[in-house]
């Protein structure tokens, strides 16, 4: 509860206490009914309020989001150095009277749309580039007046530093920054510099006149109707080489499958071949190896040969016949089953 204000509530109420009965005591002494001690009830109650309008002159209660400028007719300055501070404060009454500015964040915003900025309509930034190309910029700026430095604020600009430092300073950074970059390089790979080059400055602009910078916040980039159908344009067609390099890859993929997949048949036929060759020679050396058995033993045994061929014969043969040189039929004996 603001004690100043109340106790200016009751200074008020006792002015209007005085008066009732200034007005009631007239009345009655008109129909010829005085009052008994109404004077003195009336000075007391004017000498009540004479006091409390001192004291309610003299009282300022300063808010903790606010900071108070003393303007003295006593000081030779005009002011007091120093800065009152939160909580209920006394000034001389009629010779010194208070200018409260608040110390809390502060945003002021600037936007193309007409219910976001603090002017009604489209107040975005206009700005070109240093290749020429129109762009609207909206940015908020959010900051505080420095405690430190409420003295020289209102000495400066009391309290016309919104309209009359912030906006003009902000939209002129803004200009500036954005015609030394691309149109390109604001979009894309140097938007970080360009914000970061228009918050140093506005830093500074705002410190050498007793304000803080919180933040600058870059909301939004548009572009010229013209410019953003290029854009459009561009990206598309980006979009289309990606896919055909998609594509591409793709099929590069693909063709490296296959060969691998022909190099994969190739390595197993070759390995097959080489696996039948291998056993060929197995095969053959078997052979040979059962061939010199085999002559060895007919060398030992020559009738031996006589009697197989003789075993292979079905048992209903009873001739044979011999080479041409030998034109003879000889008889077989007769074999028996069991012999």
């Amino acid at each position: 509860m603001d004690v100043a204000e109340v106790l200016r509530a009751l200074t008020t109420v006792t002015w209007l206490a005085a008066l009732a009965v200034i007005v009631l005591v007239v009345a009655r002494a008109g129909r010829g009914q005085p009052v008994k001690g109404a004077g003195a009830a009336i000075l007391g109650l004017i000498a009540l309020a004479v006091v409390m309008t001192v004291v309610s002159a003299g009282l300022v209660f300063i808010q903790p989001e606010e900071r108070g400028v003393v303007i003295s007719a006593l000081d030779p300055k005009g002011y007091r150095t120093e800065a009152l501070q939160p909580g209920l404060r006394w000034v001389v009454p009629f010779l010194e009277n208070v200018v409260t500015y608040p110390i809390s964040r502060q945003t002021y915003t600037m936007s193309i749309a007409p219910s976001e900025g603090v002017i009604a309509g489209d107040d975005s930034v206009t700005a070109r580039t240093s290749d020429g190309q129109e762009l609207f910029i909206d940015a908020s700026v959010i900051f505080s007046v420095d405690p430190a430095q409420i003295i020289q604020v209102h000495i400066a600009w009391k309290n016309r530093y919104v309209d009359e430092l912030i906006r003009p300073q902000a939209r002129g950074i803004i200009r500036d920054a954005a015609s030394q970059f691309a149109v390109e390089e604001i979009v894309t790979s140097q938007r970080d510099a360009f914000k970061s080059s228009m918050e140093t400055i506005l830093r500074q602009k705002l410190s050498d006149n007793g304000l803080l910078l919180v933040d600058f916040v870059l909301r939004n980039i548009t572009f010229s109707p013209e410019y953003a159908a290029s854009v459009e344009q561009k990206q598309i067609a980006e979009q289309q080489a990606q896919q055909a390099k998609l594509v591409v890859e793709q099929r590069k993929q693909e063709a490296e499958q296959a060969r691998q997949t022909a190099q994969g048949q190739a390595d197993a036929a070759v390995i097959a071949a080489q696996g039948r060759a291998e056993a060929r020679l197995l095969e053959a050396d078997a052979e040979a190896k059962a061939l010199e058995l085999i002559a060895a033993v007919l060398a030992g045994n020559p009738d031996l040969i006589t009697y197989n061929y003789v075993l292979k014969l079905a048992p209903g043969i009873q001739v044979m016949l011999v080479p041409n040189d030998n034109p003879f039929l000889l008889p077989l004996p007769t074999l028996t089953p069991g012999q």
